[in-house]
């Protein structure tokens, strides 16, 4: 290969940037509109725009991505994480436009990225399995069904994808249709694809995972572990490496079955094989990501690989650089730095940054999509930058995470840096002795009160408007964005008039303002309908997760926005009276 065509944004296309010039590759950038002064579009050796701001416009578009491919003159692509990266259709789409396609084959993908098609393989080859549905489901029905045979609770899952997205965890029997509804519209805005299953949801485990390179040459090697437990909503916050406070026995079985798993699914590239494991200690295989994981970097730090780079030479037909599993030299931890209020329940926080300073020093390292006046759109994901920190031991990690997470500044927007630093002190994640951390530990056991961030300011129209325009005799496409057209109209216009819409006073006066920015997906109520406090009343999305929206008080609900319409937050959706 000779220039690589990064189908992706934020923080994992500038890291497939750089590999791409440590390997001695061109790199070839897209940008949807508000991407167009993102780090990844500036550092890569070429960018070209996506015309549109929607993920289904933009990074989902597969036509659009191979025709750039072609106009750039690239002659692989890289998928990222995310978006189409686990995609057997667009995998399949750049191979039959002669292009080298960085990841699985497309049967790989469509055998262990189809969650129901790997339940399949791990049972064949004796992988550990809890019960869930043989393929599936095309209704709430069969999931109530599934409930009452197997019993509470019971996790609805997409059976295409990844990252938490479109995942639902059934506690009562009551919430599974309006769940299971939730899952699907999650899946597709996500992945593209609805379809979902079921199966047993096991109440307080661990997550632990197992990092797999294969090549083309016959070599199958588990590079590591890591543990990812700590998640809020199903997404993962804090990962480390090596998944610490296992028993070689159980480190044995992950791995034996994580080999077993890639090898009998014919597999190359780098992939992720995930297990639950049980506060009794028993395992059960999870599903398998068909791609780099947003946590691949602990792995990269204590096994001394890098596992993109590994990726290009896997592409080009090349073997492994090692054969055999390295021995782990030290600890490390991950932190996702998001764009979230977590004062506010973890509410996505789309702004723009005014100040962004990183730590440094020893064993410090920051993976980052952003810099110091970057904006991070509502229509994409939450995450800014991964701050990565390694230490000689566990110990000596947290005390350098400690020092690092102080000196980590971001201003302009709420992050998650508070929530770190608190978890980098509690006895549960920290302790030398045990491991008292689960994936619903957050809304179970997290019990400081972390103080609302500041709400960061609306921001402006992202659209750039098009025009066509010639110069010196050849036709050419203009982008301007909305900004800049601001800046040229008549400073004699007058001001837009006051509305009497203040959130403040419609707050007062029974006002629903809307939690977040984003999109209002759809209304649960009628309008003039009677409702009561705490009742479910509509749902938003924002970054690529919904949230639901509840009647603050009771009385009767009179709509005031459009569902399908995007709402900045704290605008009025609605007055109960």
């Amino acid at each position: 290969m000779k220039k690589v065509l990064i189908a992706n944004r934020g923080e994992i296309a500038v890291r497939i940037v750089r590999a791409c010039a440590d390997y001695g590759v061109q790199s070839v950038a897209v940008y949807a509109d508000a991407d167009l002064d993102a780090l990844h579009a500036r550092m890569a050796d070429e960018a070209y725009g996506l015309e549109g701001n929607r993920p289904a416009d933009t990074y989902l578009d597969i036509g659009k991505l191979i025709a750039i491919a072609r106009r750039s003159g690239a002659d692989a692509v890289h998928p990222g994480y995310g978006f189409l990266s686990e995609s057997a259709g667009f995998a399949q789409a750049v191979l039959d436009a002669g292009l080298i396609w960085i990841g699985p084959s497309p049967h790989a993908i469509q055998s262990l990225g189809d969650k129901v098609q790997a339940r399949k393989i791990a049972l064949k080859v004796g992988a550990p399995l809890v019960a869930g549905t043989p393929g599936p489901v095309t209704s709430a029905k069969e999931v109530v069904d599934f409930a009452r045979q197997q019993g509470l609770p019971i996790a609805i899952k997409a059976a295409f994808g990844g990252g938490g997205r479109g995942m639902k965890v059934v506690w009562k029997l009551e919430d599974a249709a309006e769940l299971y509804a939730s899952a699907v519209r999650e899946a597709v805005a996500a992945f593209g694809r609805g379809e979902c299953f079921v199966e047993q949801f096991l109440d307080r485990p661990r997550h632990v995972e197992a990092q797999v390179l294969a090549d083309a040459h016959g070599h199958v090697v588990v590079v590591g572990t890591r543990d990812c437990s700590l998640q809020r909503r199903n997404q993962k916050l804090v990962e480390e490496a090596p998944a610490p406070f296992l028993s070689d026995e159980q480190r044995t079985r992950i791995h034996e079955a994580a080999r077993d798993v890639c090898d009998e699914a014919g597999y190359t590239g780098a992939g992720t094989v995930e297990f639950l494991l049980s506060a009794t200690g028993a395992l059960s295989f999870l599903e398998v990501n068909t791609r780099l994981q947003v946590e691949h970097p602990v792995t990269e730090e204590t096994a001394g690989v890098d596992l993109v780079v590994e990726q290009l030479r896997i592409a080009d037909g090349l073997p492994l650089s090692f054969t055999q599993t390295p021995v782990p030299r030290g600890h490390s931890f991950e932190f996702r730095i998001n764009a979230e209020d977590v004062g506010r329940g973890f509410l996505p926080s789309p702004g723009r940054i005014k100040r962004f300073v990183p730590p440094s020093g020893p064993g410090v390292r920051v993976d980052t999509g952003v810099d110091g006046n970057a904006t991070v759109p509502g229509t994409f994901d939450s995450m800014m930058a991964k701050l990565i920190v390694t230490g000689a031991t566990r110990e000596q990690a947290i005390r350098r995470a400690r020092r690092a997470l102080a000196e980590f500044e971001i201003e302009g927007l709420p992050t998650v840096l508070p929530f770190h630093r608190l978890v980098m002190q509690h006895a549960d994640f920290t302790g030398p002795d045990t491991f008292g951390v689960h994936t619903r530990w957050i809304e179970t056991d997290f019990a400081d009160d972390l103080a609302a961030g500041v709400r960061p300011e609306p921001l402006a129209s992202v659209a750039l408007h098009r025009t066509a325009m010639e110069i010196d005799g050849r036709r050419v496409a203009l982008g301007l964005p909305a900004e800049l057209l601001g800046t040229l109209q008549s400073a004699a216009a007058a001001p837009p008039a006051a509305t009497g819409t203040d959130p403040v006073c419609q707050a007062s006066a029974g006002g629903v303002l809307a939690p977040i920015a984003g999109t209002l997906q759809a209304w649960k109520v009628e309008n003039g309908a009677q409702v009561k406090e705490g009742d479910l009343i509509a749902v938003m999305e924002a970054m690529k997760m919904e949230m639901q929206v509840t009647a603050h008080r009771s009385g009767t609900i009179a709509l005031k926005a459009t569902a399908g319409a995007a709402q900045e937050a704290q605008s009025i959706l609605a007055t109960i009276d």
